[in-house]
């Protein structure tokens, strides 16, 4: 009897070691895999749409913009009609991971008195170059400081709407320049906590490249902040907001919108209206620092 239960001891011992070599092996298949394509499952990357981007008592003009390392960015300038050649509060907009942003130019019309910048991303939609954390953080103050030297821009009256991965973008343009006011939609805390929530089981933090720890910025910042979540975000669970929310510095405002999920907050219009208030605070309220004079109570 002795014997044969150490005969089954010994098969047992066998199958847990070969179950645990086999999930190894997948751990370490697919850790792999991530390192690998973690750029392409982090920069979408998209092209630009053949009609541009046009709407109603709005000049949209296509602009080009130089990097630091030489390289184009192509983007759209949306400013209103009626305020041609002076010199309007601007928002510039960063796009989501996936989001080609000419289309955001024409939405400058729910921004009532400001002009709108959007942008694409390195190897986006007629951009030049290839995607990284470091290329857009570098292209993000090359944006800014054209846009800042530009006659129709009051430079003193800068904001930065980041969205999702855009969110990251904007939260290092805040630590490096002074803005008038912040938007960020389903923000993260850190590209690295959301990744280790869809991949519980992989070593997250020693595979990933393009880190976008917005958490360790949002101390040191004292731009006025407006988070918008999604309710039911199954991309980044609003808890992630919530992190770089507690831990922001400045004024804050926290929305966030019943019954939405990650792509689809923007469909109503409490969504566009939030970021209207918000940017329309930053304009008037001297607290926000927005120093256009016109604009000044």
């Amino acid at each position: 009897m002795q014997s044969r239960n150490m005969t089954w001891r010994r098969v047992l011992s066998g199958v847990l070691v070969s179950l645990m070599s086999i999930v190894a092996l997948v751990v370490a298949g697919l850790s792999v895999l991530l390192f690998f394509a973690q750029d392409q499952l982090i920069f979408y990357r998209q092209a630009a749409p053949g009609v541009p981007p046009r709407a109603a008592g709005l000049v949209i003009d296509e602009v080009r913009i130089a990097t630091a390392d030489g390289l184009s960015l192509r983007g759209w300038l949306g400013r209103p009609v009626a305020a041609t050649g002076q010199g309007l509060p601007l928002a510039i907009y960063f796009g989501g991971n996936a989001e080609e942003v000419s289309h955001m130019a024409a939405r400058a019309t729910h921004f009532p008195g400001w002009s709108l910048l959007a942008v694409n991303y390195r190897g986006y939609g007629g951009s030049a170059g290839v995607p990284s954390e470091r290329a857009l953080f570098s292209d993000a103050l090359a944006v800014y400081d054209w846009a800042a030297g530009r006659p129709d821009v009051a430079a003193a009256c800068i904001a930065a709407i980041g969205r999702s991965l855009g969110s990251g973008v904007a939260v290092y343009l805040a630590a490096e320049r002074q803005l008038a006011s912040l938007v960020l939609i389903t923000p993260f805390d850190s590209l690295r906590a959301v990744a280790q929530r869809h991949y519980p089981y992989l070593p997250v933090s020693l595979l990933l490249r393009h880190r976008f720890d917005s958490i360790e910025r949002a101390a040191r910042i004292s731009t006025p902040m407006l988070a918008l979540a999604a309710q039911r975000d199954s991309v980044i669970p609003p808890s992630h907001a919530r992190a770089l929310y507690g831990q922001w510095r400045g004024p804050k405002t926290w929305r966030e919108i019943a019954g939405a999920d990650h792509n689809d907050l923007d469909s109503g219009p409490e969504y566009w209206k939030a970021i209207a208030d918000h940017l329309t605070r930053a304009g008037f309220e001297k607290s926000y620092g927005c120093a256009a004079p016109e604009n000044r109570p």
